[in-house]
């Protein structure tokens, strides 16, 4: 094949992923954003708004030559994985992100990234530029700040609950990235489309959005009952859960954007396992080892131990009568400012 123009290649690796699954894809240069440093990271890192996460101040996040040194374009995709199923709302059910309903959405990406990665090196057509193709792929494993290359690529934009948010989804995409020493036609990156909405920073329950664009790790209801290691949940985050036991969903489910053009994904994995919809907090308070390996099969859930989902369980039983009555948090700093 003679086809060797940048645009032609771009558009070749555009469809693959498509056929692959993918529901958006775009391309970034990364030489157009060298000394071009991501607004808020090191701010956000000097105010220890990353909590116990060590590996976010990873210098290979703010340096992508540091994880691929031939790096020269970005290849960014996103995956939809909204399923319209609802939660109860009954005090005794627990509630659970929906991310988390159905297969682990790492195995489902990295399948696909594989998969583009392969056939991407397996182009001989594209030798001419006489080097061989290299690649790395990514699904939140790695040290990439996927949320900003993926609003530089087009896919959408950084919201002020952090997410990223298209206008074909809403912010219920998976992102995912192939890193390749081909030069390829960059997309444009994505304007703003937030306005004056504040929804998400009003009804976050412990005010973990301090500002727009900012999330406190340490006040978040998600990194509290995913990533806490702890015997106990901290107080001002055991007396909000609302139900939440494995993750948080508030600041997406009251997003405009989100209520409006949320649809069903076609991906047969990310349709929720029966027990996943409607857990009783009863039950998960007592969750053992066999329990948890029939309830969490295959599923990114499983970074929650049975200690953590007995926890998170009890916290909500606990203080299940005080979500009314509690006032909200106001937001506060951290000893690291």
């Amino acid at each position: 094949m003679a086809v060797n123009k940048p645009l032609d290649v771009t558009n070749a690796i555009k469809q693959k992923a498509l056929d692959l699954g993918f529901h958006k894809v775009g391309i970034v240069r990364v030489a157009d954003w060298a000394g071009v440093e991501p607004e808020g990271l090191r701010s956000w890192l000097a105010k220890g708004y990353q909590a116990e996460m060590a590996w976010m101040a990873a210098s290979k996040r703010q340096n992508v030559y540091e994880i691929l040194p031939t790096v020269k374009s970005i290849v960014c995709v996103a995956m939809n994985y909204y399923t319209p199923h609802q939660r109860p709302s009954g005090a005794e059910y627990g509630k659970i992100s929906r991310y988390g309903w159905g297969r682990d959405y790492h195995k489902v990406l990295h399948k696909r990234l594989k998969a583009l990665s392969l056939w991407l090196e397996a182009q001989t057509w594209l030798e001419t530029q006489n080097e061989r193709i290299q690649t790395r792929y990514y699904a939140d494993t790695g040290p990439i700040q996927d949320k900003v290359w993926a609003e530089r690529a087009g896919i959408g934009w950084i919201a002020k609950n952090s997410n990223v948010i298209t206008r074909e989804y809403g912010s219920w995409v998976f992102l995912g990235e192939v890193l390749t020493n081909l030069d390829l036609t960059p997309d444009r990156p994505h304007t703003q489309h937030c306005g004056t909405c504040t929804r998400c920073i009003d009804a976050c329950p412990t005010a973990a959005i301090t500002e727009p664009f900012v999330v406190d790790a340490n006040r978040c209801i998600a990194y509290h009952t995913i990533e806490n290691r702890r015997e106990e949940l901290p107080e001002h985050i055991a007396h909000h859960l609302q139900g939440w036991v494995a993750g948080c969903d508030i600041c997406q489910d009251v997003c405009p954007w989100n209520q409006r053009f949320a649809q069903e994904t076609d991906i047969p994995d990310f349709q929720p396992y029966p027990d996943n919809i409607a857990p009783k907090l009863q039950d998960l308070a007592q969750i053992n080892a066999a329990e948890y390996d029939r309830r969490f099969p295959a599923s990114a859930l499983r970074r929650i131990k049975p200690e953590m989902w007995r926890r998170n369980a009890r916290a909500n039983l606990e203080f299940s009568d005080l979500h009314d009555s509690s006032p909200k948090p106001q937001a506060y700093h951290t000893d690291n400012e």
